[in-house]
């Protein structure tokens, strides 16, 4: 609670109605004016969830998004941080680029083998890692996508390991058909996830927004692919279809990831990645031409 010093400031003027008064406890007292005080305490992050919050209380906002996972709009908490954002993308990119060209029949070649070791180790293990490290710069939507995308690389090569899960060989030992289901179901299921990612890059960037787009045609596709199978095979032309948008999502993550990269210490340029302009990036820059062109008028 307030105390009667403060009261006193209040009713003596010395603290404006409205202001907030912080103690050294981490509690604050707000004036409401007739020298009526409120204490307010921060934010428990370990409280109940569905607690009563005033959302609209800027100290009481967490920022989701942020841009820090955008390129160019990253800011490091301090010196001591790097951003993990390209690093994480070109995992995604390599490992789906693999995949995709498989998909595809690139080289007449038909099993997916050499994707389980680029999985666990470049696109599993190092993607979660970017992820984590996303979470520690208060990124809540690059630790969310980066960590579980490494995780469906590393539930992929879990997956297809011969012999070591034998998930694949149980589901198969009366035939085909219950393994193509069930990893159609499991494709559709990262559909939906990504399907959720595509809607938080709604006021993002085009490149940013046009990667999670393929993607999630991508995984639809492929689940399509599986799922309408012929016991034996799955559908070839939803297979290669997939195949094909994983490609340009891979080189889509490439490009964000060369745009998070670059800067004026080791590039002669800087990558364009076009804000959508109700964006507040996008918002911003309209401002100021619209000031720059008042200015000059």
């Amino acid at each position: 609670m307030a105390t009667a010093t403060e009261h006193n400031d209040v009713a003596r003027g010395d603290i404006p109605a409205g202001e907030t008064r912080h103690h050294t406890n981490g509690t604050s007292a707000i004036d409401h004016g007739a020298g009526h005080t409120m204490e307010r305490k921060p934010y428990d992050y370990g409280g109940n969830p569905l607690a009563h919050v005033r959302t609209n209380d800027p100290e009481m906002r967490l920022a989701a998004f942020g841009g820090d996972f955008q390129p160019g709009l990253y800011r490091a908490p301090n010196r001591k941080f790097g951003n993990p954002a390209p690093l994480g993308l070109s995992a995604f990119a390599l490992t789906t680029f693999v995949l995709s060209l498989v998909n595809v029949g690139t080289r007449s070649i038909g099993e997916p083998n050499i994707v389980v070791a680029i999985a666990y180790g470049y696109g599993g293990l190092v993607q979660l890692l970017a992820g984590m490290w996303e979470m520690a710069i208060g990124n809540t939507f690059g630790a969310t996508a980066l960590s579980s995308y490494g995780g469906f690389w590393l539930s992929f090569a879990i997956i297809l390991t011969p012999g070591g899960f034998q998930i694949a060989s149980t589901l198969e030992e009366n035939g085909a058909s219950p393994f193509l289901n069930s990893f159609g179901l499991y494709l559709m299921g990262w559909f939906i996830f990504t399907t959720i990612l595509l809607i938080c890059t709604l006021r993002s960037t085009v490149a940013f927004f046009l990667l999670f787009f393929t993607l999630d045609l991508a995984f639809l596709l492929l689940g399509i692919g599986y799922l309408q199978n012929d016991g034996t095979h799955p559908m070839e032309g939803c297979i290669k279809a997939g195949g094909y948008f994983g490609l340009f999502a891979a080189f889509l993550a490439w490009y964000n990831a060369l745009a998070g990269i670059a800067d004026n210490s080791n590039s002669f340029f800087v990558i364009p990645v076009a804000h959508f302009p109700w964006s507040d990036k996008g918002r911003e820059i309209r401002g100021k031409t619209v000031n720059e062109n008042a200015h000059t008028a």
